[in-house]
């Protein structure tokens, strides 16, 4: 267990270093002012992917819970929504007129830490079975 939370964590953050890299060079390359702060963004998505997928892999190991782990992760991803729509509500919500980059700039890491998060899910789930 100690090895898989150390790889989700290596994991997560050579993400975020990498794609938040990426990601901020591109915007600045393209002179694209944004309306929130993309290392935030970043910051969110890491810390909340990793924690569930810490979380799930803890949670597998009561007896109690495995069965419902499932339906747990569901609840975690609405609650991701919920989070970040509070956390950034000034600079998204509030924010009618976000432009077309600005929209696809948010939209670009929730994909790719809800994939990679929704893979490690996939693997506790099966192990478990």
């Amino acid at each position: 267990m100690i090895k898989n939370i150390f790889l989700y964590t290596l994991v997560f953050f050579s993400l975020y270093f990498f794609s938040h890299f990426l990601h901020q060079s591109f915007i600045e390359k393209q002179k694209i002012i944004l309306p929130f702060s993309l290392q935030k963004v970043y910051l969110f998505h890491t810390g909340f992917s990793l924690l569930v997928c810490m979380n799930l892999l803890l949670f597998s190991n009561v007896n109690k819970i495995i069965d419902q782990l499932g339906f747990i992760y569901l609840g975690t991803i609405l609650l991701k929504l919920v989070l970040f729509s509070l956390l950034f509500y000034s600079s998204t919500i509030i924010n009618d007129s976000l432009t077309f980059s600005a929209k696809i700039s948010l939209l670009i890491p929730l994909i790719i830490f809800l994939l990679t998060e929704a893979f490690f899910v996939s693997k506790i789930l099966k192990r478990k079975e």
